[in-house]
């Protein structure tokens, strides 16, 4: 047992939905109504358990997904609150890994928004079990009936009412044990009535005898058919909370000790045996305690005092103290000298862990996000299927202030992008740039923040280059051959290949026709290194060329003065001059934009969107006389949008992009990169 809890008494449940939806407070009052703290925090004042950290507190809001745990009507509750905003929506992602239950938040006055739409997506893309948490009922003018109808209308009539709102938000009526009572709006008799209706839908026999006997089933009977419901996604809860005044908070947690699956009782992880891009079979972990352990780490955390720390959900056997385990496909196990259940920024040590629970090891290097934890070299090469996570798109050019502080700037970046999967690192050595990408340029924000309060380091930033590539739009043929004489042995080599145009995003293949030994086996590989060096650099512009087909059919050799170089040399020289009689074009990143501001600056923003290249493919009304505006655009026209977008809406708005699409720039642009690009043949050896 973990503690004293057997896993079937153990739920694992995400907190997600927009910001401001209310799930940090939410967070607070479970805790509060659990006893685990005596008084609520607030996040206005900075003094919440989940938002513990100082960029939090200054912040206002989550950066980071926090843990924490508590107990009611014997069941112990892992919780993991996730931030709201788009921004951060990695933290948000990366928790799904680690529980069976997703309640999504929504803020009764604002309603669904871009979070809550992304987010019930993820969840739903996952199999998780999901329920949907309507917070802030206590707030005045609001229209929950109105709500209700967009929920169901945007994610299905499966999501059904499981209570009701009663004596103006100050009470809520639960409808699946009651048939009577006052409700603000609905009946709720009938709520009662359809919930039943949709649960026995899942049971046969319970359908059967409920039709023909007309007695309504007992809420033992309803138990199975609804976590059925729940697994297959029939049914998704609605329920409604304050969490400032405490309504609703002891159904919710009523709900997710009896009504919340168990790990037997969820959709199985996704995990398999093999390897990426090689042959894999699903394999299925079991939450049994006595079988091998296997855990997976969904968050790392580079703690200045515990070092790196792992955290995990365990799916399978019993994880305790003391014990050996390997982490992936590495050969030495670690000792877990150590083991911790997560509350907020504090670390509580046990002795064991079960199925289901969520656990934390500290100064542990091995451990990577997505990696496996495990007992036994029986569970070798098993792995999670990858969650989905938006691409890294907004990006900046950083230099360190100090000379000598290169290597101090390397070492805090990998550990900011160890913690964070949407955030990533680049190193271009053809411009000398590093380059941080993230999900907007909040988030780039806060990851500067932190390097200059937590490592006290400071940088110099600069947009980056745009990462253009290149391709090909036609086929053609490349022929070089390399002779180099000089007194001594010299050097030789002749290749002979043919390039096509692959599907956007299809990427490089090489492919060896060499018919006769021609080009000895042994230099084949050279060849390839010299088209991949051919490639990288460019030749309509200098960015690297993509998405085509080469394929080496000839060439020749020389006894004596046959060597790797010359083919190095012959390859690449051979695929620039394919490549230059293929009609190559330059593509640029287009990327999905979504754009919140006030209805009356739909017109301006519109306007400002079509100058740059841009074009709208919807306006959705928010509430609260704020509009969303959809669109694409490409990444080239937004390095200055954010201060655009503060003067055109007087700081109101706010953007997020998602990568979509590579795609040609107008032939005007690509004469303005080509004529700054030479090709840099002096540079190379011949």
């Amino acid at each position: 047992m973990s503690g004293n809890f057997k896993t079937e008494q153990l739920r694992s449940v995400a907190l997600v939905g927009h910001g401001a939806s209310g799930k940090t407070s939410l967070a607070e009052a479970l805790l509060h109504a659990c006893g685990v703290i005596s008084a609520k925090g607030r996040v206005d004042k900075g003094n919440t358990v989940c938002d513990y950290d100082a960029q939090e507190k200054e912040a206002g809001h989550s950066l980071n997904s926090a843990i924490v745990n508590f107990d009611y009507e014997d069941t112990r509750i892992h919780l993991i609150d996730s931030p709201g905003y788009p921004d951060f929506a990695g933290q948000a992602i990366a928790a799904l890994a680690g529980v069976d239950t997703v309640l999504v938040t929504v803020n009764a006055q604002t309603g669904i928004e871009l979070m809550t739409e992304r987010m019930m997506r993820h969840a739903a893309e996952r199999k998780l079990c999901r329920m949907i948490v309507i917070n802030k009922i206590d707030a005045e003018n609001l229209d929950l009936p109105g709500l209700v109808n967009d929920i169901r209308e945007r994610f299905g009539k499966q999501c059904m009412l499981l209570d009701l709102p009663a004596h103006g938000g100050a009470d809520v009526v639960e409808v699946l044990e009651h048939v009577t009572g006052d409700a603000d709006f609905a009946s709720v008799a009938a709520a009662h009535q359809a919930l039943i209706d949709q649960i026995v839908e899942e049971d046969e026999d319970l359908l059967a005898r409920y039709l023909e006997e007309g007695a309504e089933p007992g809420l033992a009977d309803l138990h199975a058919p609804f976590e059925k419901a729940l697994r297959e996604g029939h049914l998704i809860p609605i329920l409604f909370v304050s969490a400032k005044t405490g309504a609703g908070i002891k159904e919710l947690l009523h709900v997710l000790a009896t009504l919340a699956p168990n790990p037997a009782e969820g959709n199985p992880p996704p995990f398999y045996k093999g390897e990426p891009g090689a042959g894999s079979v699903a394999f299925q972990a079991e939450p049994d305690a006595a079988k091998h352990v296997l855990a997976h780490v969904f968050k790392v955390v580079a703690d200045p005092y515990m070092g790196k720390l792992g955290i995990f959900r365990v799916h399978q056997g019993t994880l305790k103290k003391d014990m050996q385990l390997f982490v992936g496909d590495g050969k030495r196990p670690f000792k877990v000298a150590h083991l911790y259940l997560v509350q907020g920024k504090d670390l509580v040590e046990v002795e064991q862990l079960l199925p289901g629970d969520i656990g934390a090891v500290a100064k542990v290097e091995e451990i990577d996000f997505d990696c496996v934890l495990h007992d036994s070299h029986d569970e070798d090469h098993i792995h999670l299927v990858p969650l989905e996570f938006p691409k890294p798109m907004a990006g900046l050019a950083v230099e360190t202030k100090k000379k000598g502080d290169e290597q101090r700037l390397f070492d805090i970046l990998g550990k900011l992008a160890m913690e964070d999967p949407t955030f990533v690192v680049e190193r271009h050595p053809t411009s000398n740039e590093t380059v941080i990408r993230g999900l907007g340029e909040i988030h780039l924000k806060a990851k500067l923040e932190k390097m200059a309060s937590q490592y006290k380091l400071e940088v110099d930033t600069k947009p980056p280059r745009i990462p253009y590539r290149e391709t090909i739009t036609g086929s053609a043929e490349g022929i070089h051959r390399h002779k180099k004489q000089s007194g001594g042995a010299g050097q030789f080599g002749e290749v002979h290949l043919r390039i096509e145009p692959k599907e956007r995003g299809e990427g490089f293949e090489f492919v060896d026709a060499v018919k006769g030994g021609v080009i000895p086996g042994v230099f084949m590989a050279a060849v390839e290194k010299g088209i991949r060096q051919g490639l990288e650099g460019g030749v309509v512009a200098g960015y690297a060329v993509d998405d085509l087909k080469v394929t080496v059919f000839d060439g020749k050799t020389h006894a004596v003065d046959g060597k790797e170089v010359a083919f190095v040399v012959a390859g690449r020289k051979a695929v620039i001059e394919a490549i230059r009689a293929a009609k190559p074009i330059v593509l640029e990143p287009i990327v999905q934009i979504e754009i919140t501001v006030p209805e009356n600056a739909i017109g301006d923003l519109t306007g400002d969107l079509a100058s740059r290249r841009g074009h709208i493919t919807g306006t959705d009304a928010k509430g609260n006389s704020m509009a969303a505006i959809s669109g694409e655009v490409p990444l080239a026209e937004l390095n200055d949008y954010q201060s655009r977008l503060k003067s055109l809406t007087g700081g109101k708005g706010s953007y997020t992009i998602e990568f979509a699409r590579y795609a040609a720039v107008p032939p005007t642009i690509q004469q303005q990169l080509a004529s700054k690009f030479q090709l840099p043949w002096t540079t190379w050896p011949t």
